[in-house]
């Protein structure tokens, strides 16, 4: 499903975010990408998920070569990737529904069939009684789920999510932990960064660790 060979990424001035970084995820897995603050997990997911291009090695996802792959072919991509970043970038002028149905407008799905899966997504995370609230209305913890719901509405093959703790308290934490594990035991390939020691102590997943860019051993 994924698989880095002797990955690198230097930003410019000469800072290598990552070093040679070689490993593989199978299908269905779920793998946690831990390590200190400034370790490279947040570039790293971007890599995966094209967001940035390697400077050296390669990056296959689904047989595809990203570091080769031509701008237009990546929309196409990432219809593959459920994506949550750390600065949720919600729409704030839009309802808890639009934000969620924004994807499937992208993708020009039949506005009956993008309905229902709205509101499937929000149900699984709890918010299907607040679609007509805007992101302002939610608390913390409900803005991380609707990020969430608006990440799976797609049913992508893969979910990608960058510290999707962070700032939320053990009660939040502990549902978004069960929903991943959810995702993941109906086939989803998770990539989860985290420095989230509790989760890592409960879901117990596989873990990749970075120290200063490389793998530690």
């Amino acid at each position: 499903m994924i698989s880095f060979q002797a990955v690198g990424k230097r930003y410019p001035g000469g800072f290598d975010a990552l070093k040679n970084i070689t490993f593989s995820i199978e299908r269905g897995e779920m793998v946690f990408i831990a390590g200190h603050s400034g370790a490279g997990k947040s570039t790293l997911l971007k890599l995966v998920a094209a967001i940035e291009r390697p400077t050296s090695g390669s990056i296959l996802v689904r047989d595809q070569n990203l570091g080769r792959m031509k701008r237009s072919a990546v929309p196409y991509l990432r219809r593959n990737f459920g994506l949550v970043f750390q600065d949720h970038k919600l729409l704030f002028n839009r309802t808890v529904f639009e934000n969620v149905f924004l994807p499937l407008q992208i993708g020009a799905f039949d506005p009956r069939e993008a309905g229902s899966r709205v509101r499937a997504a929000l149900d699984k995370v709890g918010l299907l009684g607040r679609e007509h609230a805007y992101p302002v209305e939610l608390s913390g913890g409900e803005q991380q789920r609707l990020c969430i719901a608006r990440a799976i509405v797609n049913r992508p093959a893969i979910l990608i999510a960058d510290e999707p703790t962070g700032n939320l308290d053990a009660e939040y934490s502990g549902i978004i932990m069960d929903m991943f594990k959810s995702f993941n035991q109906v086939g989803v390939t998770l990539l989860v960064s985290t420095h989230d020691e509790a989760m890592l102590r409960k879901l117990r997943p596989r873990v990749i660790t970075l120290h200063q860019g490389e793998l530690a051993p």
